[in-house]
């Protein structure tokens, strides 16, 4: 089997500029429901209309606080290589590949499905201070450490 190179600095920068657009998505939709509100004609629905649409923009709200969050903590993350996991590593297994940086979930990166996981994350708790050739097991599901970059 061909062995693949995965620059973790591309993919670091990769799921930073995916929060930046999930954040500049938001702010739109915030802004257009904002502008939506203020346009509600005086109508018998008007006050439950306004108040729906004030709490979906609160939501949002707090959906951008996480996603500002989410950019906070990528600025801590490691860019380093080390033999053992830790925050910031790009773990290769014989199942998966994960990127332990933020809870963002699955995304792709040039064709390939990486996940990016939270330190906290049982996985990422799990995989911590292990390092190439050693395996766990999760939920039943056994994995090896192929790489650790």
């Amino acid at each position: 089997m061909e062995k693949i190179v995965f620059e973790k600095n591309d993919i670091r920068n990769y799921v930073k500029s995916v929060i930046a657009e999930k954040i500049e998505k938001l702010k739109n939709f915030i802004e257009f429901t904002q502008e939506a509100s203020r346009d509600i004609k005086k109508t018998p629905k008007y006050d439950s209309m306004r108040e729906e649409m004030q709490e979906e923009i609160y939501q949002m709200q707090r959906q951008l606080g996480a996603l500002n969050d989410l950019r906070r903590n990528m600025a801590k993350v490691l860019t380093n290589s080390t033999e053992r996991i830790q925050l910031g590593s790009l773990v290769i297994t014989n199942k998966a590949r994960f990127y332990i940086s933020v809870s963002l979930g699955e995304f792709f990166f040039e064709g390939d499905r990486f996940y990016a996981i939270s330190p906290e994350s049982p996985m990422a708790k799990k995989m911590m201070g292990m390092k190439s050739g050693d395996d766990f097991t999760l939920n039943k599901i056994h994995q090896e450490i192929v790489e650790v970059l």
